[in-house]
């Protein structure tokens, strides 16, 4: 790898990892660094002039952010989605929620409506402590359960096929600023709606559920490449 990074500057008054972590997010989103290149900790702490350990923490943030992917046995790369591929991903990953959640208002048992209520009052503690690392666990439940409500074995497989092609952008867009309650919000509705039998409003609000998650996707990423061309 050519050397494409600066030095950094040591008189930030924010943690090195941090710092470090600001500006490999920075070279990605600026082109810098190219998506589907190797990164490779020896390489990018000599050219940024710090320690392993401050980039390997900032590449363990970066892939919670979706930013890059580690890959076992192969090493870290850079995110190869593009926004337009996370578009085409959310076009058909929306339909079939939309489907999903309408199957799963006519077939879901009382015990996985309790299931549910009970992940969301799991997801709002975990709010109010801001461990982000919960919230995600619990709503990929959330959405486990109303998945399987549907009865659709095949429905389910190529829906979680889906999901983990956007799996590692999750946390950005549940770090977006107001996101959070936002969801909790939407995730009540969808349970309102299942325990009603109501089918058209399950597919309403999960159509809106999916277009507020890929609206808040991508404006977090725009701005943040905003940001960087500002720099």
């Amino acid at each position: 790898m050519e050397r494409r990074l600066l030095p950094i500057k040591l008189d930030s008054y924010q943690p090195l990892r941090e710092v470090v972590c600001e500006t490999l997010r920075n070279a990605i989103v600026s082109g810098v660094l190219q998506p589907g290149e190797r990164l490779m900790e020896i390489q990018v702490a000599e050219e940024l002039g710090v320690s392993r350990t401050p980039v390997r923490e900032a590449i363990r943030k970066l892939e919670l952010e979706g930013f890059v992917v580690m890959i076992p046995r192969r090493g870290t790369y850079v995110s190869d989605l593009s926004i337009k591929d996370i578009t085409e991903v959310f076009e058909v990953r929306t339909s079939l929620d939309i489907l999903a959640a309408g199957l799963a208002a006519e077939r879901i048992t009382e015990e996985e409506l309790e299931q549910m209520e009970r992940l969301l009052v799991e997801i709002g503690g975990y709010i109010e402590q801001n461990d982000m690392e919960k919230i995600v666990e619990a709503d990929s439940q959330f959405h486990d359960i109303l998945y399987r409500a549907s009865r659709n074995e095949r429905l389910v497989g190529i829906i979680n096929n889906l999901r983990e092609q956007l799996t590692r952008f999750r946390s950005l867009s549940m770090s977006y600023p107001g996101r959070l309650k936002a969801m909790f919000a939407e995730h009540t509705r969808m349970v309102e709606s299942l325990g009603q039998r109501n089918v058209a409003l399950a597919q309403q609000f999960a159509g809106e559920h999916m277009a507020n998650a890929e609206q808040v996707l991508l404006k977090n990423m725009l701005e943040r490449g905003a940001d960087s061309s500002e720099e």
